[in-house]
């Protein structure tokens, strides 16, 4: 087999396998209905590039009707490439929306030089697509979340938040008027990577604004690398357990009632194990 036929074998195979991951996360968590209208937020990066290429080869074959609109919010960064994005969206006939807020401005008049703008800058950008999403009757907002970003903000929430909880494949925003998904949520970053780049989006640098690199995400990503280095097969099985939660074998009171358990709830906790598939190691502890 010739080094091309090789090449675009493997390509199929990745493209194949992330249209299988998105269709599987769009139908677990009904991200969409007919008749949406959903947003396509973005930003120039592999991820919202996959994302919509994604949606695109989707949208031709899904069940239900749904429309695509890409959304672009231009931040008035310096340096920012105006014309990238509708070069090739244009390119690719989407219907797409450049939004023009400089928000750059306020996050550089408010936060203090050297201090990092990432947490101002992301609620000034996330009320600008709401806004417009509101504006223009979109259904679902479609953002390039993927697993590996998941289970970071899950470490990064037990490690310096105390809490529980990870990034939603689908959740109603703040404000209780959006619903907002994340299509690539059982997708691999390092799929995406190689499939953004045998695609060859024109990536725009995430650098532009000058804000420090959010180190301890970075930590993050870094640890569940090694851990899938040497660990294979790990990092799935910690995803999977985001999808397999027994509130009784927690600590949390508002989530299963600990101080009216009694024997009576024996069966019923039991029967949450079972569901959850716990194993006989579970249960001897219960028994004890």
């Amino acid at each position: 087999m010739s080094n091309i036929k090789k090449e675009q074998t493997e390509f199929n195979k990745l493209h194949k396998r992330l249209r299988r991951n998105v269709g599987s996360a769009i139908a677990d968590f009904n991200m969409i209905e007919q008749g949406d209208k959903v947003m396509v937020c973005l930003s120039g990066g592999k991820d919202s590039y996959t994302l919509l290429d994604i949606l695109m080869h989707l949208q031709k074959t899904a069940p239900v009707h749904f429309n695509i609109v890409a959304v672009n919010l231009d931040q008035k960064q310096p340096g920012f490439p105006e014309h990238v994005l509708p070069e090739y969206l244009q390119q690719i006939n989407v219907p797409f929306h450049i939004i023009e807020n400089d928000t750059y401005s306020i996050v550089k008049r408010v936060i203090p030089e050297g201090q990092t703008t990432c947490s101002l800058c992301s609620r000034l950008r996330r009320g600008s697509l709401y806004s417009y999403a509101k504006e223009q009757g979109i259904t679902k907002i479609a953002l390039g979340h993927h697993r590996d970003d998941i289970l970071e903000t899950f470490f990064l929430n037990i490690f310096y938040a105390g809490k529980l909880k990870a990034m939603p494949p689908k959740l109603l925003s703040d404000d209780g008027q959006n619903i907002v998904i994340r299509p690539l949520a059982y997708c691999k970053e390092k799929d995406i990577e190689t499939y953004a780049k045998l695609k060859q989006f024109p990536i725009i640098p995430c650098n532009l604004c000058g804000s420090q690199e959010n180190l301890q995400r970075q930590m993050m990503k870094k640890m569940l690398e090694n851990w899938d280095k040497a660990f294979p097969g790990r990092l799935e099985t910690i995803f999977s357990s985001l999808q397999s939660v027994a509130p009784s074998q927690l600590a949390d009171t508002q989530l299963f009632d600990f101080i009216g358990l009694n024997l009576d709830q024996r069966a019923n906790v039991g029967a949450e194990l079972a569901l959850v598939g716990a194993d006989n190691s579970g249960l001897d502890i219960l028994q004890r």
